[in-house]
């Protein structure tokens, strides 16, 4: 498998005086940066280096990879046209709407592009596209909790629940995510409610990740929690987590007459972009049937393809109906859902 290069393993393998500059920015001719597609990215490398080996395999072009988990709005910014960033990819709507809304990136049209992702999964303008997409779900144990016993998000609020909850923070992006959604469906007083009555019924104060529940869960600490399907999938097939997760239930919740809160990971063309074509490439490879096959069983996410299967284990969980908003509406509530939850001091 074609190894995939970090900008920092690169810059340890330059002497020539200039030579790192040159790669990065693509300013020198004589340094062949245009032939390589350079990417920012939020994920694991774990989950995106089998992607870009399989693309370069295919189409001979290099990827490098700087895994930049905090910050990457700031050092685009800060880069300018000079960045050496071709492609930022990235989790969750949110950081796709701030890199957006930074002016750090440019839109992209390819006819590629969109006939394989939904128009309700890429940006109206082009300039962020959903690469899969991950159901925020209830995580509840086998042995306390009967299967059917909650169904949509708004059980969560129902005081029988009280002691029972554990989660990440609520200031979290996913939360947040989860919580304009609910703010879409059922307005500020309804929404309001239903964090006061989920805090209620916290058996702790939020801390951790979504790993971290699953594992609460099966130590007999709290008996439900919200938490993303592709967590589950990791987990059952860490030595180190299999028994707990083996403990836990996916419930594909929904908001009462509509459908499951979907989130995504998406990619984004940097405006500076030194190898634009390049990156496009990459960009298409992506949404491609290797590609998605490669995510689904990698990653255990959903394709954003239609067509390309799920995963066998995530296939194991069954069907469930994705909630018919718009991501664009989503990010557009964010800020109003933030709020709420500060308001609340849900965290604290």
């Amino acid at each position: 498998m074609p190894p995939v290069r970090s900008f920092f393993t690169l810059a340890r393998r330059m002497t020539r005086p200039g030579a790192v500059l040159a790669a990065l920015a693509g300013t020198t001719a004589a340094v062949p940066a245009l032939a390589d597609v350079n990417v920012y990215s939020h994920r694991q490398p774990e989950l995106v280096e089998p992607l870009f080996a399989a693309f370069t395999a295919e189409t001979g072009i290099p990827v490098n990879v700087a895994f930049v988990d905090k910050g990457m709005v700031e050092r685009l910014r800060a880069e300018g046209d000079r960045s050496p960033a071709d492609l930022v990819m990235t989790v969750d709507i949110a950081r796709l709407s701030q890199v957006v809304a930074a002016g750090v990136t440019q839109p992209v049209q390819s006819d590629v592009l969109d006939a394989a992702i939904p128009a309700e999964l890429r940006d109206p303008e082009g300039h962020w596209f959903a690469l899969t997409t991950r159901a925020r779900i209830v995580y509840a144990s086998k042995d306390r909790v009967p299967a059917g016993t909650v169904t949509t998000y708004e059980d969560l609020a129902d005081p029988k629940w009280k002691g029972r909850i554990c989660t990440r923070p609520f200031t979290a992006d996913y939360n947040v995510a989860l919580t304009a959604a609910y703010l879409l469906h059922h307005g500020e007083a309804a929404t309001r409610d239903w964090l006061t009555g989920l805090r209620a019924n916290l058996v702790r104060k939020p801390e951790g990740n979504d790993r971290a529940q699953v594992r609460a869960i099966w130590a007999g600490q709290c008996d439900l929690s919200l938490g993303n399907t592709y967590y589950m999938g990791e987990m059952l097939e860490s030595p180190q987590d299999a028994e707990a997760a083996r403990a836990v239930r996916v419930d594909f919740a929904t908001f009462e007459g509509a459908g499951t809160h979907l989130n995504v990971s998406g990619v984004a063309m940097t405006r500076a972009a030194p190898n634009r074509d390049a990156a496009l490439k990459l960009m298409e490879f992506l949404v491609s049937d290797e590609a998605q096959r490669i995510y689904a069983e990698t990653n255990h996410e959903f394709p954003v393809k239609p067509g390309v299967p799920s995963s066998e284990v995530v296939a194991s969980w069954g069907p469930f109906t994705p909630d018919s908003l718009g991501l664009a509406d989503i990010a557009q509530a964010r800020a109003e859902a933030l709020r709420l939850i500060e308001s609340l001091d849900f965290d604290g």
